[in-house]
């Protein structure tokens, strides 16, 4: 508000002159009426003082016009910039905040909460002004004509604004609680809608509509509550409004009767009184804005007020390339209390390929996410080139890394800008030489619209395969000193894989590979073999001297050898009969 406080001061200024104007009607009116009686001691005509009055209510109309759409831009302004504001918050916080935050609570933040504040900014400052003008003006003029009505008038005000503030205090928890409801209820459509094809295949239709249905009659319930606070509020104030105007009446025409008051005063006296009551009642309105504004700019403030637990360096150290050279010092990690990681310790040099491997749980993708520092790190425990990673700046670091996850995400774009996300501004020749290296432009011809083909959201277009292959092109494009590989080749078979990787060996060049996987033939020419168990180092070395060790290397890898044998078995033996059908089914030989 204080960028926009020009805007808010010329509003501010409109709107006290559309009020003054509106203020000048019932005086209008008083001399008027005192015309009509007494036209002989009147300055003008009626008629004269009946065109004046037309011409200052359509004066009124134009500054009023001016002042809402004033004041409504300043609110319309504020709502960019806070938008703004969270977009770029987002982008700074890293993987431990979006761990435990859900995408449609975030995005409920961004749609519904910033709207309750930009109508609190707008339509309740404007009417905020606007009734604390009427009323300090109004009032002002009451009381230069009769003392006596006027505190007659406002007496049940007070009243009024002491039974209203106890059901305030209830409407902002009413608030926050429909806020976090609707939430709710976003996350639970925007999880259904991504997760539709799991949906229908298992049949779940009823069950997700019922599940809807609880989150939303929650979301109706809590609406419900401010609905039955909000029709307290208003016969509230209507009544305190319409009693003081029935005292007015009664007094008021008794002293015109008597003489005490001329019939023009109390003309204009209720002129004034009428003006109040439009004010008392939005009043009503107003608090719930102001209810459901502080409710949501509460909710705005808890991601803005959020602090990423990996943050750039304060000092960062006088580095501007990165060699590959890896050093880990008994890297120790956990999530939320549950260790992952125990004393690890690795010693990786430039352009070396290291294979990681190790069953599932024993911290795999947490030591090679620790490299890439998307998850907070003790001082003293990683070394890149020999500087500790907490020194180096984010962006050198990022940089310097190609990281292809597990689940390749894809934008809902073309296949050449997902490949492009890699590296900005990269031309034509070199996103398709990415492509050729993941194995990718073969699929790429044969699409459609070829690279300008639009793969859906999270690439819904492309299987599995297609996609982690588009996203180890991504990573290739970069051209970074260190590639991070994370069982990027899950989703491809083995001869696809294989293909893959004799792509990349002449890619690798003198780059540091981080080859993480769960099939043992991807990691078999690699320059050393890292495996884990239980998130310590249980073996490392080359792939012959880990099998002519007998360890956990050598059970795994004799195991997946076995299974590689059955599948090959079954692809060429067909079943005889029933038996053999369900034998194979099993895994098992036939002998």
């Amino acid at each position: 508000m204080r960028g926009c406080r020009r805007t808010y001061i010329l509003g501010a200024l409109c709107l006290v002159g559309t009020n003054g104007l509106a203020l000048v009607i019932p005086w209008l009116l008083k001399l008027a009426v005192e015309a009509l009686r007494n036209p002989a001691g009147a300055l003008h005509s009626s008629a004269w003082y009946g065109g004046a009055i037309v011409g200052v209510a359509a004066l009124q109309g134009g500054v009023r016009i001016i002042s809402r759409t004033t004041l409504l831009h300043a609110a319309r302004t504020i709502e960019y910039a806070i938008r703004e504001e969270l977009y770029a918050k987002l982008l700074s916080l890293d993987l431990p905040y979006f761990s435990g935050e859900r995408t449609g609570d975030l995005m409920s933040r961004f749609a519904n909460d910033l709207t309750n504040v930009r109508m609190l900014l707008g339509f309740g400052v404007l009417n905020v002004i606007n009734t604390i003008v009427i009323y300090l003006a109004a009032i002002a003029l009451m009381g230069r004509i009769s003392v006596v009505l006027t505190l007659c008038a406002v007496t049940p005000l007070p009243l009024m604004i002491y039974g209203v503030k106890g059901l305030t205090r209830r409407m902002y928890h009413h608030s926050k609680r429909a806020q976090e409801e609707l939430a709710r209820l976003t996350s639970q459509a925007e999880e259904t809608i991504s997760a539709a094809v799991v949906v229908r295949a298992y049949r779940r239709e009823a069950a997700a509509v019922e599940t809807f249905r609880r989150e939303a009659l929650g979301y109706l319930a809590s609406n419900m509550a401010m609905a039955r606070l909000r029709g307290l509020i208003l016969p509230l104030m209507a009544a305190a409004s319409a009693f003081g105007t029935l005292v007015v009446l009664f007094l008021g025409g008794q002293r015109v009767i008597a003489g005490a008051m001329t019939l023009g005063d109390f003309v204009a006296f209720n002129g004034y009184l009428a003006m109040l009551v439009w004010p008392t009642v939005v009043f009503g309105w107003i608090l719930n804005l102001v209810q459901r504004g502080a409710a949501s700019m509460a909710r705005l403030n808890e991601v803005l007020d959020a602090r990423a637990r990996v943050e750039e360096p304060a000092d960062p150290a006088p580095v501007a390339t990165l060699g590959g050279r890896i050093e880990l010092r008994g890297l120790s990690f956990g999530y939320g209390g549950t260790g992952v990681l125990r004393g690890v310790s690795l010693a990786i040099k430039p352009g070396q390929r290291v294979g990681i491997v190790g069953r599932i749980g024993s911290g795999k993708s947490t030591l090679v996410r620790l490299i890439a520092r998307l998850y907070p790190v003790q001082d003293g425990q990683i070394f890149m080139d020999g500087i500790d990673i907490n020194r180096i700046s984010l962006s050198l670091l990022r940089g310097s890394i190609g990281f292809v996850p597990q689940e390749g995400f894809l934008f809902s774009r073309t296949v050449r800008e997902n490949i492009e996300y890699g590296k900005e501004g990269a031309d034509e020749e070199a996103v398709r030489e990415a492509a050729r290296l993941a194995r990718l432009d073969a699929d790429v011809q044969r699409f459609p619209g070829g690279y300008d083909t639009l793969v859906g959201e999270r690439g819904v277009m492309l299987s599995g395969g297609q996609k982690q292959r588009a996203a180890i092109a991504r990573a290739l494009l970069k051209n970074p000193a260190i590639l991070v590989l994370d069982d990027p080749l899950s989703a491809v078979d083995a001869r696809t894989e294989e293909e893959i990787l004799q792509g990349l060996a002449g890619y690798y060049g003198r780059r540091t590979v981080l080859i993480v996987s769960h099939r043992l033939s991807a990691v078999r020419e690699c320059d050393v073999i890292v495996v884990l168990e239980d998130g310590a180092v249980a073996e490392q070395g080359r792939h012959d001297e880990l099998l002519a060790r007998e360890g956990l290397y050598a059970a795994m890898w004799r195991e997946q050898q076995i299974r590689e044998e059955i599948a090959g078995f079954r692809d060429r033996r067909a079943p005889k009969n029933v038996l053999e059908k369900e034998a194979l089914q099993n895994g098992d030989y036939i002998l």
